[in-house]
């Protein structure tokens, strides 16, 4: 499988920018449907943003779970799938920290800059994958996180990575 990794990750990364996209407008199309407000935005939030890469994310995980055989799958796609999460804020906060306001461009290729970490850092780790352990540890890191962005969609925190920029809201607007 390793000889097809590039084509793996490449399309992982077509697949969740796609993904996120879709993502992105289907709570819109769905008329606001509280079922689609679990895996789509709801709003214009970081929090939300941070939602339209996880669960591509994971599908495209489930996905590929079943082609490759390692013991390090899954703490693979944990750690991916957390920088990719990180970078999002990070990236945003900062880049609005230093420059004030950003541009629409900048910040919608922030999503695709973190998608492309995620794979990239995925393919460096699976060249170089080791034995590991307790493979059911990040399984259940990725449901807890599942869970999160399902709850906090409908129960955000009011601070400032769940408020909507455009509105001043938080969760469903």
């Amino acid at each position: 499988m390793k000889k097809h990794l590039f084509w793996w990750q490449l399309g992982g990364f077509v697949f969740a920018s796609l993904g996120g996209i879709f993502l992105h407008y289907l709570f819109e199309l769905t008329g606001k449907s509280n079922v689609a407000a679990i895996i789509s935005g709801v709003n214009e939030s970081t929090w939300e943003h941070m939602k339209l890469l996880f669960f591509p994310l994971l599908v495209f995980a489930l996905i590929q779970s079943r082609y490759f055989k390692s013991s390090c799958f899954w703490w693979i796609k944990l750690g991916g799938t957390l920088l990719g999460l990180v970078l999002i804020p990070v990236l945003f906060y900062t880049a609005n920290g230093a420059f004030g306001k950003t541009p629409d461009w900048f910040n919608i290729s922030t999503f695709f800059i973190s998608a492309a970490a995620v794979f990239f850092a995925e393919y460096r780790l699976f060249k170089e994958e080791k034995e590991c352990k307790r493979a059911w540890i990040p399984v259940l890191v990725f449901i807890v996180l599942a869970a999160a962005f399902a709850i906090f969609t409908f129960y955000p925190p009011a601070i400032p990575l769940f408020k909507d920029p455009t509105s001043g809201a938080y969760g469903i607007i």
